[in-house]
């Protein structure tokens, strides 16, 4: 009986679970790995997210600048006036004021598409570009234009306005002077003292998007630089048909 029992004795010690020092030790070692794992994809996380964030943003910016050197191409002045010019009812103009964060630039364009057949529309249009700020966030101002195919007397109001581009931080316009070779900051070919019924030959454009994300400590993270200058090919004021 004795060598039963010590049998059975040594065979109840072999069977014996983990102490609580060795279970403590496990789950630490396990809560390391499992700390380590969740933050390497929480990094892969997020930078897969600024890289999709950034690749968005030149997209953007080169979408804008696209379109704004598009419209710019298609700019033109006429002198298509009555004889009596108080029952003009329209007038072209290229005029360009320079403002913070954006400058603005208003012009008229032969760039309007008739979307409807029987809309009373040609492809004459006003076009403007300029900043305006975003409602529910402060300091962010994003890049608009505004097309208008109703030409009239005023030429920054009216039609329907777009986003171009969101959380500028810049908007610069400058403009070739033909006649001087410089680049002006102001152009408004309705003021005699400055460019009257003129173009300028180049325009020089620079668009500053924000790179990152704005709120609190993370505010104005990098930026994004587009600059491209565009030649206006109609310099000379439109007069046919002029008796």
């Amino acid at each position: 009986m004795t060598g039963s029992s010590s049998r059975a004795r040594g065979s109840r010690s072999g069977t014996q679970g983990f102490t609580l020092l060795e279970v403590l030790i496990a789950v630490g070692i396990l809560t390391m790995i499992g700390t380590l794992i969740f933050t390497s994809f929480s990094s892969l996380v997020r930078s897969k997210d600024g890289v999709r964030r950034i690749s968005e943003r030149y997209r953007e910016g080169r979408m804008a600048m696209a379109r704004l050197s598009a419209d710019l191409q298609g700019a033109y002045i006429s002198k298509h006036l009555p004889i009596d010019l108080n029952l003009a009812i329209q007038k072209t103009a290229f005029v360009g004021d320079p403002g913070a964060p954006a400058d603005r630039v208003n012009f008229n364009a032969f760039v309007n598409r008739r979307l409807t057949r029987d809309s009373h529309e040609s492809d004459q249009a006003e076009v403007s570009y300029f900043s305006v700020d975003e409602p529910e966030k402060t300091g962010v101002a994003d890049l608009v234009r505004r097309i208008s195919p109703r030409l009239d007397l005023e030429h920054d109001r009216g039609g329907r306005v777009q986003v171009l581009a969101t959380d500028i931080d810049l908007f610069d316009v400058a403009y070739l002077d033909p006649l001087t070779g410089r680049w002006e900051e102001r152009w408004d070919s309705t003021e005699a003292i400055r460019q009257l019924d003129r173009l300028p030959l180049q325009v020089k454009i620079t668009l500053v998007l924000n790179g990152g994300v704005r709120p609190g400590a993370e505010r104005a993270q990098g930026t994004i630089t587009f600059a491209t200058k565009v030649g206006l090919p109609m310099q000379a004021p439109l007069t046919f048909a002029l008796q």
